[in-house]
């Protein structure tokens, strides 16, 4: 064998060395996250609870912190780590509910869906089979999980279940009134209850009640009253 035929031969071989050691990498990395999926790695603190809450139960997703976190009677219980929308794909704040659940509910939805009564799109509580994602803005707008979290919580809370979704400053960028939907209407109600305006919930519609309460914050200011959040009301409410 002459010495070019040599020194190709031996180079072939470490580039297909190198490549099977790349590619074993990626196959034992996905093992090892997929193995960490089944570990109670999820837990944000060591020694949280493994049985069911016995109190009324709540859910609070706190979207900066990636944290969503069970309350039982009100009391702090447990808190898991989870992904959230990406920038782009925000998840929805505002307090919603668990309307229905369900197993497998598709391709890379993990082994568990619990549906939220978002009225702008569909938006759930899943598991994933990207496990490396959690803790990070990842999602199209829904909390991911890793399954085997989703499917202890799965079975802790039932369909009804309240949904409080916390986040970032939303900033109004038209003329609220009624019939409109958004988050943005989730930031109006949210300001409108704080002061006292408002006694709903922060679902994002702009109903009845929310106009109502409009009306009341004009009255009271000295504001022409029409029932309309315009952008320059919702300066004077810091939103």
């Amino acid at each position: 064998m002459s010495s070019k035929v040599s020194l190709r031969f031996r180079r072939s071989r470490i580039f297909y060395g190198i490549a099977i050691v790349a590619i074993l990498s990626v196959v034992f990395g996905i093992i090892g996250f997929e193995y960490m999926d089944e570990r109670e790695l999820a837990a944000i603190e060591t020694n949280q609870p493994t049985e069911a809450p016995q109190g009324k139960v709540s859910v609070v997703i706190k979207i900066q912190s990636r944290v969503l976190e069970i309350y039982s009677d009100d009391q702090l219980y447990k808190k898991y780590r989870i992904a959230v929308g990406k920038g782009e794909t925000p998840t929805p704040i505002g307090e919603w509910n668990v309307v229905w659940k369900d197993y497998n509910w598709g391709t890379g939805f993990g082994t568990r869906w619990m549906g939220l009564n978002v009225p702008w799109g569909t938006f759930g509580i899943h598991g994933t089979n990207k496990p490396w994602t959690i803790g990070q803005f990842a999602s199209h707008g829904c909390i991911r999980m890793r399954n085997k979290d989703v499917e202890e919580l799965f079975e802790w809370i039932p369909i009804g279940t309240p949904v409080r979704i916390e986040g970032r400053k939303i900033k109004i960028e038209r003329n609220l009134k009624y019939k409109t939907s958004g988050s943005d209407v989730v930031a109006l109600q949210v300001k409108l209850k704080e002061l006292g305006y408002f006694q709903g919930r922060a679902d994002g519609l702009f109903g009845a009640m929310t106009e109502e309460a409009v009306k009341a914050y004009q009255a009271e200011k000295g504001i022409p009253v029409n029932g309309v959040a315009t952008k320059e009301l919702c300066a004077t409410l810091g939103i």
